[in-house]
């Protein structure tokens, strides 16, 4: 993990990325998503006593759509910290080049590194072998391990904050995702907030969210492949059927907090 700033006070913070930023599965118990970034500017806000926050992040993005549609905004907001995650939906694609897709990532940590804004990134855990089976996984799991090697090298040189979760084995558990198996559940995106505040050296943050879980009994073999199979028809053949046919009309998808909004402290 690149070294981390001595803590110190935010005025204004915007969160870029796709639905790992929006926060997908975490619900916000009103219909919409929390997630990490949400509960970071929470924790941040109850320390400050304020903070006002954006969530720029839209499901499905690619990191060249994020750079495209996001940073523009993201600077005209003028923040002093920011968090820059994309990479996710790029592994899923054809005409993956992981030196490509980390390029957009640097260069909108230096826009924003040059504004003299705390630009945070982190890695992508490695969780192929949940969303396929061999050599599917094998290939997903080279992709994912390039990738995270090129967040690095981009992550070094614009000076950004490397958050390295891939590095960590509790980030891969399967009980710190959902049951999609590709984004993470409550608990994940608890410990996705405590990872970034340990980051960026928040008062009260400390190393734990490193620690691993509890064993947990391994299921039979029975159980897994039933579960294998529910995973398939409820999240696979969907997600293969709209690559095919394409996403079915709607409206346009918009970030969830576009503005900078001042956060509630959370009362103690």
């Amino acid at each position: 993990m690149t070294a981390a700033l001595p803590s110190r006070r935010f005025a204004r913070y915007v969160a870029l990325g796709d639905s790992t930023t929006e926060g997908l599965d975490d619900p916000d118990g009103a219909g919409g998503y929390r997630g990490w970034a949400d509960r970071l500017a929470a924790r941040i806000a109850t320390q400050q006593g304020a903070l006002a926050y954006a969530n720029l992040g839209v499901r499905g993005r690619c990191a060249h759509e994020i750079k495209a549609e996001q940073l523009g905004p993201a600077l005209g907001l003028r923040p002093d910290l920011a968090t820059v995650v994309a990479g996710m939906n790029d592994l899923l694609r054809i005409g993956f080049d992981a030196r490509r897709i980390a390029g957009a990532i640097g260069e909108m940590q230096h826009a924003l590194v040059a504004r003299g804004c705390v630009v945070v990134t982190f890695t992508i855990p490695d969780i192929a072998y949940r969303l396929a089976i061999s050599p599917i996984a094998r290939i997903l799991s080279a992709r994912t391990l390039a990738l995270d090697d090129e967040i690095r090298r981009v992550s070094a040189a614009s000076g950004a904050i490397l958050l390295d979760l891939a590095a960590h084995q509790v980030a891969s558990d399967p009980r710190m995702w959902s049951r999609d198996r590709l984004h993470a559940n409550p608990d994940g995106h608890a410990r996705i907030a405590d990872a970034v505040a340990h980051a960026l050296a928040l008062p009260g943050s400390d190393a734990r969210w490193r620690d691993p879980l509890p064993a947990a009994p391994v299921d039979g073999l029975r159980v897994r492949l039933t579960e294998h199979a529910r995973w398939g028809r409820d999240y696979f053949v969907p997600w293969l059927w709209r690559r095919v046919h394409g996403p079915p009309a709607s409206a346009p998808l918009t970030p969830k907090r576009p503005s900078l909004v001042p956060v509630e402290p959370v009362s103690t």
